[in-house]
C-alpha cells in the first residue's frame, strides 16, 4: 500500500527546527546516519512532512529523492501526522479473510479519511497494517492501545463514537 502525503498544512515551530538542525549538524558528515536523523526528525515532528525531508536532504547533502525513498520504504516512517486516536485495522491474512477490508471501508467512511491520513481536527488517523498479532480475534482493529476483535461492520460506529469526547 502506497503511503499518502499529508494534505494538512505543515505547522512546525522554530524550536523544532533548531532541534532538527542540531541533529543534522551532528550527523551530516556520516551518510550512514541518515535513518537515525530521520527517526529523530519523526520524534520531533511526529511524522516526516515534505518540509522536514527537504531540511534533512539539504542539511546532509543527500538528494531529496533518497530521503523520500527511505521514508516510503520503511513502515516506521509516516508522511502524515498521527491523530490523537490512531486507528489500526489489520489486513493480515486471518483478518482479511474474515472481513477486515469491510471493517476498514466502514472506518474510512465514518471518519471521512483514508489510510495514512489524519482528520483535519487531528483527532483520528487511520493505518492499514499487516498484522497486529491477534489472529485468533480476527478481524481486529486497534485504537491506540485498545484492541477490538471479532469485529463486524455494525460495531464500528459505536466503537468510534466512544472516542468522540
Amino acid at each position: 500500500m502506497k503511503k499518502k502525503i499529508s494534505t494538512i498544512p505543515f505547522a512546525g515551530t522554530a524550536e523544532q527546527e533548531v532541534c532538527l538542525q542540531k541533529i543534522i549538524a551532528e550527523s551530516k558528515d556520516d551518510p550512514s546516519m541518515i535513518i537515525h536523523v530521520m527517526q529523530q526528525a519523526q520524534l520531533i515532528y511526529g511524522y516526516l512532512p515534505f518540509e522536514v525531508q527537504v531540511m534533512i536532504a539539504d542539511g546532509m547533502d543527500i538528494p531529496l529523492e533518497k530521503i523520500y525513498g527511505i521514508s516510503t520504504f520503511y513502515t516506521q516512517f509516516a508522511l502524515s501526522p498521527k491523530g490523537k486516536y490512531s486507528v489500526s485495522v489489520c489486513l493480515g491474512t486471518a483478518c482479511y479473510v474474515k472481513g477486515a477490508q469491510d471493517i476498514l471501508d466502514k472506518v474510512t467512511e465514518k471518519l471521512g479519511i483514508g489510510p495514512d491520513e489524519c482528520t483535519a481536527d487531528g483527532r483520528f488517523s487511520i493505518d492499514a497494517c499487516r498484522c497486529i498479532g491477534a489472529c485468533g480475534l480476527a478481524p481486529v482493529m486497534m485504537i491506540n492501545d485498545d484492541v477490538y476483535g471479532k469485529l463486524t461492520v455494525d460495531q464500528i460506529d459505536g466503537i468510534l463514537d466512544k472516542y468522540l469526547d
